[in-house]
């Protein structure tokens, strides 16, 4: 009998390889590669055109039962959802350790088991007595949640198979489960990969919604292999600074919903509780006006937010090597920026160190949000405030023209609903919002003079 060969899989990008490496060749990560058990070779045949069952085909306009939504009791969780969780749908959930993914879906698990439900949670990581004291510390203890610590998929399966199936199901995390199917220690690629096929099965033949919470690596990404991401059909991360009260719940793909929709959270001593308005809790504080201090109406998914960029220029002595320092937003983007501001404007900012900060510890990648920045760097440079109820919005492209950017009247309606007075970025882009006084610039020296001149 021939040896089985051996095989070692990247936990990244999935490429397989005949011996291990530290360095991935296909992606270049290093230390990413463990052997994964031999694959089991079903048939020796190439002929595989018998044997198996014949599959009905179906048209598209054929009758089909309409899945209803099921809401988790939690607004901002069913908002990131895209309206609620999708009957036989399986979803992951990453984010930080320590960040808040158990108790955010204990809340949720216990809401859905009070509105009359089955609903299941599975803790692979700690024991029942842990879960019911932390669920006793959010006054969750009534609720009729069925709670189990079970790390075996095969009796997790027998389990739900011999009563009531759950509307909803847990799995914290997918890391430690172990499917005896395949040989391999929990965590391992086969092992992840295996165990989170049988559950999605299961999840799709029986019409439960499945929630996988999964690790991440340290850049932030999702430990385990790629292909768990593209067999569930919502990807979504909880977000945000533990140092910061807020945190935020990003879906990253979504085949029910729309992609990039937020729902925001306050860490209380009680537990998460829902933020419906974002705007003012990342705006708390501004009573009076401050030099290098903008706000930029961001976009996620359909919802505006309202965020403070603020910027502090320092002038150096001569022979002094100046620092760039950014939190918040892109570096790389920042450094164009302040080219642009001093090839197309004439600004000096080559013998000055310049720190930029995005209040509250919130991550701006919206293209938009060029002009606030740019704003905010003027102003400190020239140490002239500016208005108090204004919103800054626009890209800035290397030829200092500003660009018109998407659902500019959206982010307007918003500052304008808060209490904003005025607005100013890409030409054309105020019209329909009468309560704003609007200034339209075409190119980013417009932005310098309206500053600098006290505008």
């Amino acid at each position: 009998m021939a040896k089985p060969k051996r095989r070692y899989v990247c936990a990244d990008c999935g490429s397989v390889s005949s011996r291990w490496q530290g360095q991935c060749a296909d992606c270049g990560q290093w230390n990413t590669l463990s052997e994964e058990a031999p694959e089991t070779t079903f048939s020796a045949r190439h002929d595989l055109s018998g044997g198996g069952r014949r599959l009905a085909f179906e048209p598209l306009d054929a009758p089909a039962e309409v899945l209803t939504r099921r809401s988790t009791g939690l607004e901002e969780f069913d908002r990131a959802l895209g309206g609620g969780i999708v009957p036989g749908s399986a979803i992951l959930m990453g984010g930080e350790p320590g960040i808040g993914k158990s108790t955010l879906l204990l809340q949720a698990a216990a809401a859905v088991a009070r509105s009359g439900a089955e609903a299941v949670y599975v803790s692979g990581e700690e024991a029942t007595g842990q879960v019911r004291m932390r669920a006793r510390r959010l006054g969750l203890s009534d609720s009729p949640l069925k709670l189990a610590a079970a790390t075996s998929v095969r009796d997790i399966l027998t389990t739900l198979h011999a009563g009531p199936q759950p509307a909803l199901l847990i799995v914290d995390s997918i890391q430690t489960m172990h499917s005896d199917v395949i040989e391999g220690a929990p965590g391992t690629v086969s092992q992840v990969r295996a165990s989170a096929f049988e559950l999605i099965r299961y999840a799709k033949e029986n019409g439960v919604a499945l929630v996988l919470v999964g690790h991440v690596t340290k850049d932030g990404t999702i430990a385990g292999p790629r292909v768990l991401e593209h067999m569930v059909d919502v990807v979504m991360s909880f977000e945000g600074e533990r140092s910061h009260q807020y945190r935020i719940l990003r879906a990253l793909k979504n085949r029910f919903g729309a992609v990039d929709e937020i729902g925001v959270f306050a860490m209380e001593g009680q537990g998460l509780a829902e933020v419906s308005n974002p705007s003012m809790l990342f705006l708390s504080g501004r009573e009076q006006p401050v030099a290098g201090s903008s706000v930029f109406p961001a976009l996620e998914g359909t919802r505006p937010v309202l965020i403070e960029v603020q910027a502090l220029i320092v002038r150096l002595q001569s022979g002094a090597t100046p620092r760039r320092a950014v939190v918040g937003w892109d570096s790389g983007r920042l450094a164009m920026l302040l080219a642009v501001l001093e090839s197309r404007c004439g600004l000096n900012f080559s013998s000055a160190e310049v720190y930029l900060n995005v209040a509250g510890g919130y991550r701006l990648t919206d293209p938009a949000a060029d002009l606030a920045v740019a704003a905010a760097l003027v102003s400190a440079l020239a140490d002239k405030p500016l208005p108090l109820r204004s919103v800054w919005f626009g890209e800035v492209s290397l030829s200092g023209e500003i660009r018109p950017v998407a659902h500019s009247g959206l982010r307007l309606r918003e500052a304008a609903k808060l209490g904003f007075d005025r607005g100013a970025g890409p030409e054309d882009a105020g019209k329909g919002v009468p309560a704003l006084r609007y200034s339209g610039m075409a190119t980013l020296p417009k932005l310098v003079d309206r500053i600098m001149g006290g505008e």
